[in-house]
């Protein structure tokens, strides 16, 4: 279950089909998905099908939405690795960049996947996503290394970087 996450100017929900519209502004863009393993959404109809109605329940996912209205501007998401681990993904509209909003709900998320007893969380962005990687430096997380030639992906071979937080660092 995606329970409710309320922050000083965010709502995170469980995403849903509908999003597909809202989320495609990031999804269906090139520029946002630079750094993705996989290409764009070629339209808002494959975008539902692709990612959003298919989902097989490995992941929880988040919508991002303003507190005042419930367009996702953005998601956060979670996928239990093993016992005690989860890793997260997140990407939010271009529109909503740079505004704080990423740290806000990954934030979050974070602090609901402690709550509920994990002892890690992890990420893995590629070395040349700055934001991302500058997101979660600032969120606490400790680089723990780097795996060469890790993605095959629309742009390239690309290596990754390790990203990891522990519950008594939070």
């Amino acid at each position: 279950m995606t329970p409710r996450l309320a922050t000083a100017r965010l709502v995170l929900r469980a995403r849903v089909p509908d999003d597909a519209e809202a989320l495609f502004a990031a999804m269906g863009d090139a520029t946002a998905m630079t750094w993705w393993s996989h290409a764009p959404a070629e339209s808002v109809a494959a975008l539902r099908e692709r990612f959003i109605a298919r989902d097989d329940g490995s992941w929880r996912t988040w919508a991002v939405t303003h507190a005042d209205d419930d367009v996702a501007i953005g998601f956060v998401a979670a996928g239990e690795k093993r016992a005690g681990v989860v890793e997260i993904g997140y990407l939010l509209v271009p529109a909503a960049q740079r505004r704080g909003y990423a740290r806000e709900a990954v934030g979050a998320v974070i602090g609901q996947l402690f709550a509920e007893g994990y002892r890690r969380v992890f990420a893995d962005t590629d070395p040349a996503n700055v934001g991302s990687n500058r997101l979660l430096e600032a969120l606490g997380f400790r680089r723990e290394g780097l795996l060469r030639a890790e993605w095959e992906t629309h742009i390239g071979v690309r290596d990754t970087v390790l990203w990891g937080l522990l519950r008594d660092e939070w």
